[in-house]
């Protein structure tokens, strides 16, 4: 066994050095992850972004298309209860 404490230090700096590399790889691992994961995520959000811009167009040429169809139903909706009742 050890006898002397001279030589129980080396040994002891040794193991604390090589926990303390441990741990700081293991935090910085996570760290590594969590900024990829972090621009990961504000590249799908400025994907979306784009997205919304492009489909904003789309949803006005919806809405005209729905009020158009609105008024249509409106219009053909009395003509099409008049024809059907029938005179008794």
């Amino acid at each position: 066994m050890i006898e002397h404490s001279a030589d129980f230090l080396p040994l002891w700096m040794l193991i604390a050095a090589g926990f303390g590399f441990l741990v700081g790889e293991a935090l910085g691992d996570c760290r590594r992850h969590r900024k990829c994961l972090e621009q990961a995520t504000e590249d799908l959000r400025d994907q979306l972004a784009k997205t919304r811009t492009a489909e904003e167009p789309l949803l006005q040429e919806l809405k005209q298309l729905r009020g158009l169809l609105n008024d249509v139903h409106a219009y053909l909706l009395p003509v099409s209860k008049g024809s059907a009742e029938r005179p008794t």
